[in-house]
Order: C-alpha cells, then sequence, then structure tokens
C-alpha cells in the first residue's frame, strides 16, 4: 500500500475512534505533504504529487524537528510539552521503515562504497545519493555522512 493511502486510511480510522492526539499528528503529517506539493507547484515543477521516497523523508525531517523540540522543552523545565512532542514522534514513527542498526548501517556504505567504485572523497556525494535512493527513512543521514567520509578518506 503506498504511503499516502496507509496515512489516508489511518486519519479516517482515527476519526472514527475519536483519538485526537493521533488524528492532529496525522493531520500535521499530511500538511507537510500538501506544503511540498504546493513548493513544488511554484518551483514549476508541474503538477505533481510526492513519492513515498519524499513523505519518508518528510517524516524523518519531522521526527527530528520533534527530538529537538522535546529536547528543548525537557531543558526549559516544560514537561507536558516534551511530553506531546514524544507521543507525536511514535504516531509518525509508526509509518517510518525499521531504522537500521549500527551493523547494517555500517554494510549499506560498505556495499555502496563497493558497488559505485568509490575511492576518494570526492565520490562521496554519489555514496550518499545511492544510500539516500535506497535506505530514506531507514537510517540517519546527518550520521551516516561523516562514517562515508572516513571510509572514504581513509
Amino acid at each position: 500500500m503506498e504511503m499516502r493511502e496507509r496515512l489516508s486510511a489511518a486519519l479516517k480510522t482515527a476519526m472514527k475512534e475519536k483519538d485526537q492526539e493521533r488524528l492532529s499528528t496525522l493531520r500535521l503529517i499530511n500538511a507537510a505533504i500538501k506544503d511540498r506539493e504546493i513548493a513544488m507547484r511554484a518551483e514549476g515543477e508541474g503538477e505533481q504529487t510526492v513519492g513515498d521516497p519524499e513523505v519518508l523523508a518528510i517524516m524523518g525531517k519531522m521526527v527530528k524537528q520533534r527530538q529537538e523540540s522535546a529536547r528543548a522543552y525537557e531543558e526549559g523545565g516544560r514537561l507536558e510539552l516534551a511530553e506531546k512532542e514524544l507521543s507525536e514522534i511514535s504516531v509518525i514513527e509508526d509509518f517510518l521503515p525499521r531504522q537500521l542498526s549500527e551493523e547494517e548501517v555500517s554494510a549499506a556504505i560498505d556495499a555502496a562504497i563497493a558497488k559505485l567504485g568509490a575511492d576518494s572523497i570526492r565520490d562521496m556525494g554519489r555514496v550518499m545519493g545511492e544510500l539516500k535512493g535506497q535506505y530514506t527513512g531507514q537510517m540517519d543521514f546527518s550520521r551516516v555522512g561523516p562514517q562515508v567520509k572516513d571510509r572514504l578518506s581513509s
């Protein structure tokens, strides 16, 4: 089932069950997707719709934002707001694929480097592009980047 269809079905279920917390988070996800579609039209990319890889990227970004907000709220002593952010993260993560373990990430990096024949830091963009194409939503690319850089520079 396509990601947008899963979101739509979950939204309907949350409405029927009157689960306000889940419903509001699902509406936020849909709003972010619609914002991206509007931005694509404004950029002149036609009447394209956002595909699954981009939806996963949007949701990954939403999780990161909420993690940062929760951390800031906890530091500021606003635990009820931090709790709300963490509950939104759990709803969003229901739709994201399972995160790869450190060993799986390491193996994926090695496989991408071998597949592309990358041997220098100049190939980092190609390696990262390959990883993003295959593992969007399954790994944190802000942590993967330095690992790729280390492997290519040694």
